[in-house]
């Protein structure tokens, strides 16, 4: 007759124990980090992606870009030929006669243009500044001059320079120095014959 064994309570114990973390083991954890093996998984069907360099066929130069060049016109730079104010002399010789009660009115219009006015000569243009500050100021081109006279004073040191322009204007310089020289200028900056209309002297 076949004995049974029989199993104490402590075996009993022990074995079920066991199945227990048997059983344990065959359930995954709900603690695994899910998030991380999608993740994963995802990740690593992934194809390595590719850079292509793509560079300019060596035969062809590459287009290079200068810098503009300034224009080789410029503007016409303004030169003075003559820039001062009436003759001294014509001051000197006025202020010897403005003793007397005639010749006073003449004395005081020297004074004026000794201080008061001054001529300017330049290569575009004539200037005619007047006034106690200069505020009174004519300027004209020389290609409206139609015509140019002079008129010597004293003995021939300083003298009227008359311009007449192309609208019939006259425009009257009195004493300037180097009246001569600076006539025939005037003719050929207006390019016109210089042939100076000279009349004959004149007093002061």
């Amino acid at each position: 007759m076949a004995s049974t064994s029989l199993l104490s309570p402590a075996a009993i114990a022990t074995a079920a124990g066991a199945t227990s973390i048997t059983h344990h083991s065959l359930h995954p954890s709900s603690k695994l980090p899910v998030r991380n093996l999608l993740f994963k998984s995802i990740s690593g069907n992934n194809r390595p992606s590719s850079r292509l360099h793509v560079s300019s066929p060596t035969d062809q130069p590459a287009a290079t870009t200068t810098p503009a060049q300034p224009s080789s016109k410029s503007p016409k730079e303004e030169t003075i030929f003559f820039d001062g104010g009436a003759h001294y002399g014509d001051l000197l010789a006025n202020l010897l006669l403005g003793f007397t009660l005639l010749w006073l009115p003449l004395t005081l219009a020297a004074v004026s243009r000794a201080f008061f006015l001054r001529y300017r000569f330049t290569n575009l243009r004539v200037t005619v500044i007047s006034g106690l500050t200069g505020q009174d100021r004519s300027d004209f081109s020389y290609k409206v001059i139609k015509d140019v006279q002079v008129v010597p004073r004293f003995i021939g040191e300083w003298g009227d320079v008359i311009i007449t322009l192309k609208d019939g204007t006259k425009v009257d310089l009195r004493s300037v120095p180097r009246f001569r020289e600076i006539a025939k200028y005037c003719l050929a900056m207006a390019e016109k014959p210089v042939v100076l209309k000279e009349t004959g002297t004149k007093g002061f």
